[in-house]
């Protein structure tokens, strides 16, 4: 994987599981949006009542957010990325077997939790062995791998809808994940890392030391407020497009996956849009872009208008995202793990609130409100964002020049 490469200096052995453990945890995250009208049909229930399997995923995934950063941060990332692997195929063959959508739910839950420590602690893993001078290129190009399980794992996962059923979905993710599971943690480097004593008194201290820090604050705030508008477009759009233009799943499945189209098109420029726009302008841009594609969805008539709405979006999303990761990676050097952990909690409680609230808002007043409203809020978090970074780099230049002054009188 493109991330191994990029970091292959630090010669930790583990990273291509990693990556492959990454990319089933975002494959995993986005199987059930193109399933929602085949859930529905199933178990005889409403498309907003089928996305719960995707809320209650969120809710679990940032939750535990909480618990797996300071594991990490005390056992060793990747051993605790290796337990959670196995902990993801238990969830998948649930839902598997699963008969209604209670159960198909509680298997959600079950994977979220366990997913809850892959990415994040495989960014804290990077923030661990790269200078942040070429954090934001590596955590660009870690994006291929997380990216192509979005992609793949939304496509693929429409195609199976579409011919073989559902279910075979979650035996794949099962297969998957049992294989990264068990190598991660056979593997001698994982089994040699030193464990340390963990304490519930120095889990909390630690959150609290994070979120004392005003910065950290400003960041776990953005976030959750990102992902309840970006999260609440990519849950819907393959539902809109089959209920409103007639598409088989497969299809609309494969127009949403052009959003990670979008996203890879970033992680390979990603050097030179922040050479050229900065760390603000990558901000504001991105919120622009997403501004224009969502808005632009919600007024056409017709699907042609989400392929290219799709990769804008997608380039414009990660943007805006990566920015904050890697602001994110910075939070609390000392306590790094704990800091990303957080900053993905925010982000899936901020998706759990924004998909339950566009499903409430789909099955009253339909899908188009969704999108309108997630453009502009974006295009709104971009631009504040942008602003606050702007007014920090002022700040740190008059410090700098005011401590070289002081420091010649001196």
């Amino acid at each position: 994987m493109t991330a191994a490469t990029a970091i292959a200096s630090s010669q930790k052995p583990g990273l291509v599981a990693i990556s492959i453990a990454a990319f089933g945890s975002s494959a995993m995250m986005r199987v059930c949006d193109p399933m929602l009208p085949a859930l529905s049909e199933a178990f005889e229930v409403s498309t907003g009542r089928a996305a719960q399997t995707v809320s209650t995923y969120a809710i679990a995934y940032g939750l535990l957010q909480l618990l797996y950063g300071p594991l990490g941060d005390r056992y060793g990332k990747r051993r605790v990325i290796g337990l959670a692997a196995l902990g993801c195929t238990l969830g998948n063959i649930l839902a598997l077997f699963a008969n209604d959508l209670p159960t198909l739910v509680l298997a959600r839950v079950l994977s979220g939790a366990t997913a809850a420590a892959i990415i994040p602690l495989s960014l804290a893993f990077i923030g661990d062995t790269v200078e942040y001078e070429r954090r934001q290129e590596v955590l660009a190009r870690f994006l291929t791998a997380t990216l192509s399980g979005m992609i793949l794992g939304q496509w693929g996962s429409g195609v199976l809808v579409d011919t073989v059923g559902w279910r075979w979905t979650f035996g794949v993710l099962t297969i998957l994940f049992l294989g990264v599971g068990l190598r991660l943690c056979t593997d001698a480097s994982t089994r040699g890392e030193r464990p340390q004593l963990p304490s519930a008194a120095g889990h909390l201290r630690g959150a609290l030391d994070v979120l004392s820090i005003p910065w950290a604050r400003w960041i776990l705030v953005l976030v959750a407020i990102e992902g309840a508008f970006a999260f609440a477009v990519m849950a819907f759009l393959p539902a809109f497009e089959h209920q409103e233009f007639g598409l088989g799943m497969s299809w609309a499945a494969a127009i949403v996956a052009l959003y990670g189209v979008g996203g890879m098109v970033y992680s390979f420029t990603a050097r030179a849009l922040l050479a050229r726009l900065g760390e603000g302008g990558l901000a504001l841009v991105g919120g622009a872009l997403i501004a224009c594609a969502w808005i632009g969805v919600s007024l056409a008539d017709g699907w042609g208008w989400s392929l290219p709405a799709c990769a804008v979006a997608g380039l414009g999303y990660y943007m805006l995202h990566n920015t904050l990761t890697t602001h994110a990676t910075q939070m609390a050097p000392a306590l790094r793990g704990t800091a990303v952990s957080l900053f993905a909690a925010s982000l899936f409680i901020g998706i759990a609130v924004g998909v339950s609230a566009a499903g409430w808002v789909v099955d009253r007043i339909g899908y188009r409100w969704v999108f309108a409203i997630a453009g502009i809020a974006l295009l709104l978090l971009g631009t504040i964002f942008a602003a606050v970074l702007r007014r920090r780099r002022i700040a740190a230049v008059l410090s700098s020049s005011h401590s070289a002054n002081t420091k010649d009188l001196t």
